[in-house]
C-alpha cells in the first residue's frame, strides 16, 4: 500500500471513531466532541484501548455478517460532503486482500494506525491537542 493510500486508510477511524465509543450513532463535527466521546472513563486522555478497532467494527456491521459494507459505512457517515471521503473511498483504501469489504482485522489495523498517527509524543495516550492537530490530516 502506497504512503497516501496509508495515510488515507488511517483517516477512517477519525472519521467513524465516534461510533467506536458506542455513545452515537452520528459522527461527530469537531474534535472535541470525538475526544469527549472516546474517553470512555473521562480521565483526560484516550487510551489505545479507549481507540477501539474491534467496538468500531461492531458498530459499522449493522447485520453481524462479520463484513463491513459500504452500505453500513455510508448508513453511518450520512450525506456525503464536500472536500471529505465518500464511504466507497474510505473502504477502497483500507480494503486490504480488495473484495470491496472491510473485515475486523482491516478495521482494527486501521484503528491502530490511525492510532499511532495521532499520537506525536509516542505515549499511548491521545490527548485532546494531539485528536486536534490531526482531526482533519488523513
Amino acid at each position: 500500500m502506497s504512503q497516501i493510500a496509508s495515510r488515507l486508510a488511517c483517516s477512517l477511524l477519525l472519521c467513524l471513531g465516534v461510533a467506536a465509543a458506542g455513545h452515537a450513532q452520528s459522527v461527530g463535527d469537531t474534535a472535541a466532541t470525538r475526544f469527549a466521546t472516546l474517553d470512555k472513563n473521562s480521565d483526560g486522555v484516550v487510551s489505545e484501548d479507549e481507540y477501539d478497532g474491534s467496538a468500531l467494527f461492531r458498530t459499522l456491521d449493522a447485520d453481524h455478517n462479520y463484513r463491513v459494507t459500504v452500505e453500513e459505512v455510508q448508513a453511518l457517515l450520512g450525506p456525503d460532503r464536500d472536500g471529505q471521503l465518500t464511504a466507497a473511498d474510505r473502504i477502497r483504501v483500507a480494503d486490504l486482500n480488495g473484495d470491496g469489504e472491510l473485515s475486523d482485522e482491516e478495521v482494527r489495523r486501521v484503528a491502530e494506525m490511525r492510532f499511532q498517527s495521532l499520537d506525536t509524543n509516542h505515549d499511548n495516550d491521545l490527548t485532546l491537542a494531539e485528536l486536534q492537530v490531526g482531526f482533519w490530516r488523513p
